[in-house]
């Protein structure tokens, strides 16, 4: 598609307009006359809000294939529940409309492929909404590793802690795989993009372990924290006025709290990552290592902000200590400043044709490592090569 500047006022539809559909809130703006227009969602209540929201909102529905048949709409941004993701997505592309999809792109690699397809036979724009590309300290570590810095990169380490993932994953549809496969997907499909961004390939080989540690019992499935006579005494008891009340330690939860991957990418480096969700340490979440032959780049969370340091290798100095520190800038906005420029992003794809940071493809892959790896881990941690 080409450049779209004599075009007027871009509308925009949303399906799934509560969570983290708040996101396209940030689809409106004047200079580049962009509008929320219309959004779609199962909760009438949600769709209230967005239009309290968004005042250009001239139409809600609570079937998107409505909203999708209305002409006007140029673009629609998709913030539905993972597992709805692979239809929603499909349905936007094949209405002849621009889309942006919230990571991750589908529960299942075939999902991802069905996606690909219908957008190779659409023509349209597609921008895979991968928001940690967009941080200030992620783009200072892919900076280093661009410029030589530490040599060629041959290992990657990271480690997530989500001390609030009872929260985040527990009370609500992620517990179970049926929903969501993996937190392998839902949670590290961020951390797994960021690692292939930065050292430069794509997942080839995975090797997965994992349990359910803590989450997940003996409990009711129609269970709310609200109405529980534990609540008094849970340490992992959801607020009043939290959307997600599920029990966490109802029966049907099969998702694992503890996960752990090694892959190799297609260009041979070599990569782990270790997530764990009810870690008491809340140490800023993640903690990135890109290792190279000159030497290594990691980040920090110190004294409010986000840092990367470089250390270079020194022959048999062991001891030594970061030979550079970049305390990196807080940023305005959700998530470390990312989504306001992520959503800008996406606007000018639509208003001038500039390529968004994150392909498709970036979504597809992400997604088939953490497949890969959630098989493997459900298979006496088994070697899995991802599907071409």
């Amino acid at each position: 598609m080409g450049k779209e500047k004599n075009m007027g006022e871009i509308k925009i539809g949303v399906i799934g307009v509560g969570g983290r559909g708040t996101l396209s809130d940030l689809f409106n703006s004047d200079e580049l006359n962009t509008r929320v227009f219309a959004g779609a969602d199962t909760d009438e209540s949600q769709l209230a809000a967005f239009k309290d929201r968004n005042k250009g909102v001239e139409f809600t529905t609570t079937d998107y294939k409505e909203m999708l048949g209305c002409g006007d709409i140029n673009a629609v941004g998709v913030f539905s529940p993972d597992f709805c993701h692979e239809e929603h997505a499909v349905a936007v592309l094949e209405a002849g409309k621009d889309l942006f999809l919230e990571k991750p792109m589908a529960i299942t690699v075939e999902g991802c492929d069905r996606i690909l397809d219908a957008w190779r036979r659409s023509g349209r724009r597609f921008f895979m909404g991968f928001n940690m590309r967009y941080m200030n300290w992620v783009r200072t570590m892919k900076q280093i590793v661009d410029e030589g810095t530490i040599g060629p990169v041959q290992t990657v380490w990271v480690r997530h802690f989500v001390p609030s993932g009872g929260d985040y994953y527990f009370h609500d549809w992620h517990a179970t795989r049926r929903n969501a496969t993996s937190l392998l997907l839902q949670k590290a499909s961020h951390d797994i993009d960021v690692v292939h961004w930065i050292a430069g390939g794509y997942g080839k080989r995975v090797t997965g372990m994992g349990k359910r540690a803590y989450f997940g019992g003996d409990m009711p499935d129609d269970l709310t924290c609200k109405v529980c006579d534990k609540r008094a005494t849970c340490p992992d008891v959801q607020k009043p006025d939290s959307p997600r009340q599920l029990c966490c330690f109802r029966r049907e939860i099969d998702q694992e709290d503890v996960n752990q991957i090694m892959w190799e990418l297609d260009n041979g480096v070599v990569c782990a990552y270790q997530q764990c969700h009810f870690a008491s340490q809340n140490f800023r979440g993640r903690n990135y290592i890109f290792i190279g032959t000159k030497g290594m780049v990691e980040n920090f969370w110190r004294n409010g902000h986000d840092c990367v340091e470089v250390t270079l290798r020194r022959g048999a100095d062991w001891n030594s200590y970061a030979d550079r520190v970049y305390t990196v800038k807080n940023a305005a906005g959700t998530h470390s400043g990312a989504d306001p420029v992520m959503a800008r992003d996406f606007l000018d794809m639509l208003r001038n044709g500039a390529v968004p940071a994150a392909t498709p493809l970036d979504g597809r892959q992400s997604v088939a490592v953490g497949c890969a790896g959630a098989e493997s881990l459900r298979n006496g941690s088994i070697p899995v090569d991802i599907p071409v």
